[in-house]
């Protein structure tokens, strides 16, 4: 059966890697995962850093879209209510 770590613990074990105080072999011992793991999420994490300061980005990016997209749908809202309101006119006649 294999292991699952949470992603609590890879974070606590690669930044015990990236402070170069141990070797790869202690840490691997220390922790009891296989240094090829290690090795991986060590890759993981320097491959995601930019992305850490780049959120700030796409935030404001999700935020506009989620603006614009509630502008929307007022507006239809706006334009149905009319339309039902100017219906029950015409059905009372």
């Amino acid at each position: 059966m294999r292991k699952q770590y949470t992603s609590a613990f890879k974070a606590k074990v690669v930044q015990e890697l990236l402070k170069e105080e141990k070797t790869l072999a202690q840490l691997a011992s220390e922790y009891e995962v296989h240094p090829t793991q290690l090795k991986a999420w060590r890759a993981i994490t320097l491959e995601g850093l930019p992305s850490l300061f780049e959120k700030q980005d796409s935030t404001t990016e999700l935020k506009a879209s989620h603006e614009q997209q509630l502008t929307e749908l007022y507006a239809e809202i706006g334009k149905l209510t009319t339309q039902v309101t100017w219906l029950k006119k015409k059905c009372q006649v």
